[in-house]
């Protein structure tokens, strides 16, 4: 039994998919499907159901997959602790961004890490900051530059870097833009355009207006916000946006009794040793943060 199929093993049980899988490892399928199935013919049992199109662990499996993440997340440990033997800030550093921030704060960062640091090849993943927040959990990636969770996520060490005003937008020409102050009744008789349900922009938004008992009408959705904007600047909605995107093609909304803000930073496992490589990019990070980087305290332990 390799570390590589054991590799491969993990990402299609957590992706349910063997052309994701592939995917993610920069592999063909048929090399995935080669390495699962000598990994079942080693343990002389099979490890996932193929029923249609869906990939399901089977009893093994379930039993298979802690055991086998453990053994490479020890394995990640070694290297990175005989890596801290040297001083030199080489190898692939592996980390995910949203595409709000990879295309609004890391631009500059990103410019003066690769001047830096020319023998780091930077793998960086772009998606939702909930399924970054995942991948960490899960091993997948070293660090996330996201949005942070809302919920305690006991696996994750987070850091707060920015904090991110938002606004209540809408068109110039909506009927909104020129009513002044608004009642948060008032706003949510009209349609809006919001990111997805279950991003934590989302959910912040609706945990405020829980306590009013109060729904939106959110005719569309999208987790890129730049989307959003557009669908706003052309009259489909009210939307809710960071601040910096706010220009001429937008009215910002008051609205009585509520400012959101949502914090941006980085998250990495709390168990996992770093890497030289993300050593660097954090001491990056914290120098263009808002004031200092503050360390966000873990949830408290059940007794």
């Amino acid at each position: 039994m390799d570390f590589t199929s054991l590799r491969v093993f993990t990402q299609v049980a957590h992706s349910a998919s063997f052309s994701a899988a592939a995917e993610r490892l920069f592999l063909t399928q048929p090399a995935v499907s080669k390495r699962i199935a000598g990994l079942e013919a080693e343990l002389s049992t099979p490890l996932f159901d193929r029923i249609g199109r869906q990939i399901l662990l089977t009893e093994a499996g379930r039993r298979l997959l802690p055991r086998a993440e453990q053994v490479l997340e020890e394995l990640a440990d070694i290297r990175r602790e005989l890596s801290h033997l040297s001083e030199q800030t080489s190898g692939t550093l592996s980390m995910a961004t949203s595409h709000h921030i990879g295309l609004h704060r890391m631009p500059p960062i990103l410019r003066r890490y690769v001047d830096r640091y020319p023998d780091v090849k930077l793998d960086i993943r772009f998606m939702e900051s909930e399924k970054a927040c995942q991948a960490v959990a899960h091993g997948e990636l070293e660090m996330g530059v996201v949005t942070l969770p809302l919920a305690p996520f006991p696996q994750l060490k987070q850091i707060l870097l920015w904090n991110d005003p938002l606004s209540f937008v809408a068109s110039k020409d909506h009927n909104l833009s020129t009513q002044g102050p608004l009642s948060p009744e008032s706003l949510l008789t009209q349609p809006a355009v919001l990111p997805t349900k279950g991003t934590y922009t989302r959910t912040l938004l609706e945990q405020i207006l829980s306590p009013l008992e109060l729904d939106v009408q959110c005719n569309m959705a999208t987790d890129y916000l730049e989307t959003l904007k557009m669908m706003t600047s052309i009259g489909l909605g009210w939307s809710l946006l960071p601040a910096t995107m706010l220009d001429d093609e937008l009215v910002e909304l008051e609205v009585i009794g509520i400012s959101l803000t949502r914090s941006l930073g980085v998250v990495s496992h709390s168990g996992r040793t770093l890497s030289n490589a993300a050593h660097a990019m954090l001491n990056l990070l914290s120098e263009a943060a808002d004031g200092v980087a503050e360390t966000v305290p873990p949830p408290p332990t059940l007794l």
